[in-house]
């Protein structure tokens, strides 16, 4: 079965944007600190560039590595409508769970007004892809998607936002994750890979 991966940014304090959908506060460090990371990042995980922003940086025909389809919602999806791009990854399958948005905004592009965990449930199952669902944002979304998240790349920024958008915005529901694998750049950001804390096995009748 194919996983969900949230793969985002974040600040110290949890949030993946500012009040009004801002990301460019994210500290990218020193010039030769910013490329070195991007390149990194981009290598690891072509896939999860905009399309626009592929070929300035050679990636153009770079095969997807981790993911071939994205879900996300519409606050994430806004900036590229805001910059007249209705088909932000058009290298990849797009989602975006929205009831207001016009479902024809788009023809690669499919908008989902209803579940998204019953989507998601059904991507999951997919046979013969072999690449996994990239949960792109946003933080409400990710809250109402906590149940099907199976691993989370999460990169750390050296900031605090101090209020925008939470990582996760849904009810209590404490859920663990294991640390998979953990890299720091010198630009100070921290990219960590979790994954699912195995459920712990109902107790016996004896217990």
């Amino acid at each position: 079965m194919r996983k969900l991966v949230y793969y985002v940014a974040v600040s110290l304090d949890g949030r993946i944007a500012g009040p009004g959908g801002e990301f460019d506060f994210f500290p990218q460090g020193g010039e030769r600190q910013a490329a070195a990371y991007s390149a990194w990042t981009n290598a690891l995980y072509p896939e999860t560039l905009p399309t626009a922003f592929r070929a300035a940086v050679g990636l153009t025909d770079a095969p997807n590595r981790h993911f071939d389809t994205l879900v996300m919602g519409l606050g994430t999806y806004r900036p590229a409508l805001d910059a007249g791009i209705t088909s932000p990854y058009a290298h990849l399958r797009q989602y975006v769970v929205s009831s207001t948005l016009d479902p024809g905004i788009d023809p690669a592009v499919t908008v989902v007004p209803g579940d998204p965990l019953a989507l998601v449930r059904e991507l999951k199952r997919e046979e013969g892809t072999g690449l996994d669902v990239w949960l792109c944002g946003g933080g409400k979304l990710a809250g109402a998607l906590l149940p099907e998240i199976d691993e989370l790349v999460i990169k750390t920024y050296p900031v605090v936002a101090g209020g925008g958008v939470p990582a996760f915005d849904g009810p209590f529901d404490p859920t663990v994750f294991d640390v998979a694998e953990r890299t720091a750049f010198p630009n100070g950001v921290t990219l960590t890979h979790l994954t699912r804390h195995p459920a712990a096995p109902p107790p016996s009748p004896t217990d």
